[in-house]
């Protein structure tokens, strides 16, 4: 039993210590079950979620196969999740002191401030989000039109969201965790609230559920080409009678820089058609340039309102494949499409599995972790993913103005959109920024907070960790950055499997799950400099990861890059990361 009142009076004058990061004492530990399970409510409950299962319905996965896919794949990643933090619980430690033991007194600020930079610039992201939500609510009460472009009143609620934010983090973990709980019956409520809507107002709870055939399917793609014409089968939604909301459509030609160059006139849709029946026939001169991408297509589909009149249009953008593409891509593995979005599922919530100490060690009891996470984040993230689901394919039924699967309202944003009552629209907003708010300070405040108090201990604490933190989520400008910063971080994410292959690797296999805790706060002791073994870790799961990005033939590598990197990384440092021995 580790003598915690001990061990913090030997390393209280180092000037590797603050309190803030100190072992915590079994006693100084408030967390039960239900507070981490709390935690993962506020924090799984997200637009990505929601958006998650959509994707793998737009794929082409049945609603059933999505939601097993994800199910398994949030089991997978609760387990590494739950080991990672056994640490936490064990010696009270938060992630970056952790780390130390396998990286180096020195080497472990490379792990932690990469990962917690990849953290802030969510948190700017998620806080510009909930900027919008608060931009809209002040729009809506006042009768003012929502404009899509930048204003100063987006910038306000992105600063009030801000100041809501950084009110949490200076009131301390404490404040974090009621939060949390405060957040997640309202969150669980919301969820089944979408899921009764949707029911009521499609009529048939089977019937919504059958609407992802719809969804899985593409709006149009080849069917048969020559020299001289293209053949398309179209998709375009069908009410629930079967019959096709749009009347008409036509096709659009344009070159490179996006202008029309051709087009046909609009011709009719016969609604008792099935789906064999509905193909256009695109005579053209260009067709080599069509399939090679030189040229893009377009349909244009459009429906009559109750009046008669054309004011419900669609415009798709078709990616003309030929018919070897389309062979090729249907012939490949459907299993090889279970495995990379069983990777997608794993790698959503990798960060947090690198970094889950900075949570686990305000818990009692490594059974209040395991039971915590456990119930937390696998039904959370399976029940979150099923309201995306069945929200989006109940809006295929409900709404007049879907006429292709395009159209479907894939995000709570553009569902809100479709709704005009002032007070459905305030409430729905101010439920997405209690969801805002509690997956941003848990998931990207904590870890870059432990992180900056690591690298200046005297100077910094959690409080001014988590502003400067914050602060950083302002600097990047996410109101300019939103594609490209988005696409940075996803891909900076699926490149840290590696940084915990190495520390589970040092945890359990070299050091087996033991630690000098003293030794950890001491610059010269058994964890001093940098542990170069775990860099060359480090360096070839990275590398393996990557090598699917320059070597076509081993895509495979960098589509799975959290397995495989995590893996390489274990198993190299588990051959090298021999620790020193110990003083005395």
């Amino acid at each position: 039993m580790l003598d915690f009142e001990q061990i913090n009076k030997e390393i209280k004058d180092s000037p590797l210590y603050s309190e803030d990061i100190a072992p915590l004492a079994p006693s100084a530990r408030t967390w039960q079950a239900k507070d981490l399970a709390a935690l993962w409510v506020g924090i799984a409950v997200c637009i990505p979620t929601y958006l998650l299962a959509s994707q793998m319905i737009q794929s082409g996965l049945g609603w059933g196969e999505a939601m097993l896919i994800i199910i398994l794949g949030n089991l997978l990643i609760t387990l590494p999740m739950v080991l990672n933090g056994k640490a936490g619980v064990k010696y009270g430690l938060p992630f970056p002191v952790l780390a130390r033991a396998a990286f180096g007194i020195r080497g472990v600020h490379v792990a932690t401030i990469l990962r917690g930079l990849v953290a802030c610039g969510w948190f700017g992201v998620q806080t510009w989000i909930g900027g919008l939500s608060i931009y809209v609510i002040g729009c809506t009460a006042v009768g003012a039109a929502v404009e899509t472009s930048l204003t100063w009143g987006q910038f306000v609620g992105f600063g009030i969201f801000w100041l809501m934010n950084a009110y949490f983090i200076w009131r301390g973990t404490e404040q974090i965790r009621w939060l949390e709980e405060f957040a997640a019956p309202i969150l669980i409520l919301i969820g089944f609230g979408l899921i009764g809507w949707g029911w009521y107002s499609a009529g048939s709870f089977g019937l919504v559920l059958k609407q992802t055939e719809q969804l899985g399917r593409p709006t149009a793609e080849v069917l048969e080409n020559t020299d001289n014409k293209i053949v398309y089968t179209l998709n375009p939604i069908r009410e629930k009678a079967g019959n096709l909301r749009a009347q008409h459509y036509r096709i659009l030609l344009a070159n490179r820089k996006g202008n029309n160059i051709d087009s046909t006139d609009w011709l009719p849709l016969m609604s008792s058609s099935s789906p064999r029946d509905l193909v256009a026939v695109l005579p053209s001169a260009n067709t080599t340039e069509i399939l090679e991408q030189q040229i893009g297509v377009q349909f244009q589909f459009r429906a009559n309102t109750e009046k008669g009149n054309f004011n419900y249009s669609s415009l798709v953008s078709i990616k003309a494949e030929s018919l070897s593409a389309q062979a090729a891509k249907k012939s490949a593995s459907r299993l090889w499409k279970y495995i990379f979005w069983l990777t997608v599922i794993v790698g959503f919530w990798a960060t947090m599995a690198i970094s889950i100490a900075d949570i686990t060690r305000f818990t009692a009891t490594q059974r209040a972790q395991v039971v915590g996470q456990f119930l937390g984040l696998p039904t959370t993230m399976a029940m979150y993913s099923f309201v995306g689901i069945f929200v989006t394919c109940a809006s295929l039924l409900v709404f007049n103005d879907i006429l292709v699967a395009e159209d479907a309202p894939w995000d709570p944003v553009r569902l809100l959109a479709k709704f005009e009552s002032p007070v459905v629209v305030i409430l729905a907003q101010i439920a997405m920024l209690i969801a805002t708010l509690s997956t941003n300070i848990a998931a990207n405040i904590i870890a870059p907070a432990f992180a900056f108090a690591n690298l200046l201990p005297k100077q910094l604490n959690f409080r001014t960790g988590g502003i400067v933190a914050a602060l950083i989520g302002v600097f990047i400008c996410p109101w300019w950055l939103m594609g490209s910063i988005v696409g940075l971080l996803v891909f900076v994410s699926g490149l840290l499997g590696p940084v915990l292959g190495v520390m589970m690797s040092d945890y359990f296999i070299v050091r087996k799950e033991e630690l000098n805790v003293v030794a950890l706060f001491e610059v010269d002791g058994e964890y001093a400099g940098v542990r170069w073994s775990a860099f060359v870790a480090l360096a070839a799961g990275m590398l393996v990861a990557l090598l699917g990005l320059w070597v076509p033939a081993l895509s495979w590598l960098y589509t799975l890059s959290w397995f495989s990197g995590f893996g390489v990384s274990f198993g190299v440092y588990a051959l090298i990361g021999r620790p020193k021995t110990r003083k005395g």
